[in-house]
């Protein structure tokens, strides 16, 4: 029996409905299923954006604490270079004292004529020549020549040698020179400087440990003391 028109039309609407139907379940789903995609995409994006800002973070964090223990590094050596310094110029000043007071010595002659006499053979020990120069102030001449008087018989006697003595009045210490000798071998190549103030240098320069304990205390980081 043939469907009427109404009938068919009717069941074409039903099967219009049963499309839609279909039709709007798959959409919702697909709009579902694309929503989940994205929530797990944005979370992964989010999450790795989120470890990239740590990580920068962290290294920036890991910078700056560096640059600043090497600009604290650099603060403390240059206090320590400044304490270095400020030592270096106290003993400075202390050693420029003393040469100073070395115009002193020469004042008393009692005193610098024994002292010249030590300083003479000291010459004569450290050269061990036969023949010797002695430069000295001009002022002090006459009491070289009353040292080295002395002093040659007790020279041959501990080296069982002669020598001969030659005092230059033609060429003085500078006038800057507090007093003392400078003894040459007889060609002029070797020098012993037994000046007032290469003596201070000397003495100094054996005493400095002991002069810096004195001013400033013993080194804690120094392991050895000889």
């Amino acid at each position: 029996m043939a469907l009427s028109d109404a009938a068919v039309q009717k069941q074409i609407k039903h099967m219009m409905a049963f499309i839609d139907q279909e039709a709007s379940e798959k959409a919702e789903e697909i709009d579902a299923k694309a929503e989940e995609e994205f929530n797990i995409e944005k979370g992964r994006l989010v999450q790795t954006q989120r470890l990239k800002i740590m990580e920068y973070y962290e290294k920036k964090e890991k910078q700056i604490e560096q640059q600043k223990k090497i600009q604290m590094s650099n603060l403390m050596n240059q206090a320590r270079l400044k304490v270095l310094k400020a030592r270096d110029d106290m003993i400075k000043d202390l050693l420029n004292d003393a040469r100073e007071r070395l115009a002193t010595i020469a004042k008393d002659p009692n005193q610098y004529q024994t002292l010249l006499e030590g300083l003479v053979l000291q010459g004569f020990y450290q050269l061990l020549e036969s023949r010797v120069i002695i430069r000295c102030r001009k002022e002090d001449v006459a009491m070289v020549q009353t040292a080295v008087q002395k002093n040659i018989p007790i020279y041959k006697e501990a080296v069982k040698s002669n020598i001969e003595v030659r005092i230059d009045e033609n060429t003085f210490l500078s006038p800057d020179i507090s007093g003392g000798v400078e003894v040459y071998n007889a060609d002029g190549r070797i020098k012993a400087s037994n000046t007032l103030e290469s003596r201070l240098d000397l003495l100094a320069q054996q005493m400095m440990p002991d002069i810096r304990v004195s001013l400033f205390g013993a080194n804690p980081n120094r392991k050895f003391t000889d």
